[in-house]
């Protein structure tokens, strides 16, 4: 999966405000369609995001793309004070609805309503792709994290092995919007969801950003065979 220019990911133009409200289309039924589009695994996904963040108790932890809170809720099992942050309003009612002990709040990703160095770790899952700008979104992330601070990023990305990654991406484009019909609130969304991922850059290039953009020490683990893979840096 090579990288592609920004702005310009397979013909991947939404706006902002387009992508939220594609978001706010499928929020009342969000959560569960992930978890059968992923056969379960996205509860494993969560759990290995909140453990490569290494958070302490008391720390100040963002949470940006945070939708309906699902992976808010985990991060906070650490003891870490976790509020998140997500631009689709629609994504956000349902998370108060179903967790209304979770923060959430509105936030864009490119212009976060929070002063420079406030947390001690930033995390985005399953978001980052879908910001107009990934570099401007990363210096972003930087400028809100106190020196020192850590950055996980948790994606879909490049499985390793080239037989199954064939399998993957036949899935991907084709069993998943068909599986979404049945379960998903707004299907459609998920032939664009498939696009993204099949035009995300693959694991090196994605660390590469991450380098040119305020993080150090950029290391990356594959889960699921690298259906998905954790990126983590530190702010410099």
């Amino acid at each position: 999966m090579s990288r592609t220019p920004q702005g310009q990911r397979a013909g991947l133009d939404k706006q902002p405000h387009e992508v939220a409200a594609m978001f706010d289309g499928v929020a009342s039924r969000y959560d569960l369609t992930n978890t059968v589009l992923s056969f379960g695994q996205d509860r494993g996904w969560r759990r290995a995001t909140r453990a490569a963040l290494d958070l302490k108790p008391g720390e100040q932890v963002l949470d940006v793309g945070a939708g309906t809170g699902v992976s808010t809720e985990e991060l906070a099992r650490s003891g870490a004070f976790v509020v998140g942050a997500d631009l689709s309003l629609g994504m956000l009612h349902a998370g108060k609805r179903t967790r209304p002990q979770v923060p959430l709040l509105a936030g864009d990703a490119l212009r976060l309503p929070f002063a420079d160095a406030s947390f001690d770790a930033v995390t985005i899952s399953f978001a980052l792709r879908n910001v107009t700008d990934t570099e401007a979104a990363l210096r972003e992330f930087a400028r809100v994290t106190r020196p020192g601070g850590r950055l996980v990023v948790c994606e879909f990305s490049t499985p390793v092995n080239p037989a199954f990654r064939k399998v993957y991406l036949s899935y991907l484009m084709g069993s998943l919007p068909a599986v979404a019909r049945s379960v998903s609130s707004n299907p459609d969304a998920y032939v664009y969801l498939a696009e993204s991922i099949r035009a995300w850059p693959d694991q090196p290039a994605l660390a590469e950003r991450l380098a040119s953009t305020g993080w150090g020490a950029v290391a990356w683990r594959n889960l699921t065979g690298g259906v998905v893979a954790l990126h983590r840096a530190t702010r410099l």
